[in-house]
């Protein structure tokens, strides 16, 4: 992180990978079946710090919500706040298997957060079984 005076803590206790805009979609690639959460943040942000010390209040819940993590300072890399039209952060955006499925803006506590999981596993599951649908069809015909 450049030598940045950052409070990295719940970058380590969730595993968080960071990404710049050259790793960003390998790394969201390798992320394969899991789903996939970006948490973009920016230096000095007093929300930003707000939303990780929430996090580390209650990583037992956190966990529980089973996200491959991945962080990435927007005001380091503004390539990727340019490219997902960030106006501001905590930015959370959800992927699977690359797939942009939706994004969390703030943060709003846990329950919020929990919603805005199964919102993105909700289409996850509707992708699978359109697919599988869709699989059946073709094979019958």
């Amino acid at each position: 992180m450049a030598n940045l005076p950052v409070d990295a803590t719940a970058f380590a206790v969730f595993e968080m990978q960071e990404l710049s805009a050259e790793s960003f979609d390998s790394a969201l690639e390798a992320a394969g079946d899991e789903l996939a959460v970006v948490f973009f943040w920016g230096l000095d942000c007093f929300n930003c710090e707000i939303a990780k010390k929430a996090m580390l209040a209650q990583p037992d819940a956190i966990r529980a919500l089973r996200l491959r993590w991945f962080h990435s300072n927007v005001y380091e890399h503004r390539e990727l706040g340019r490219r997902f039209m960030l106006h501001g952060v905590p930015t959370w955006f959800f992927f699977h298997r690359g797939k942009r499925l939706g994004r969390a803006t703030g943060w709003h506590g846990l329950g919020q957060f929990e919603a805005a999981v199964v919102a993105a596993r909700e289409k996850v599951a509707a992708k699978v079984a359109s697919k599988a649908s869709d699989g059946a069809t073709d094979s019958g015909g």
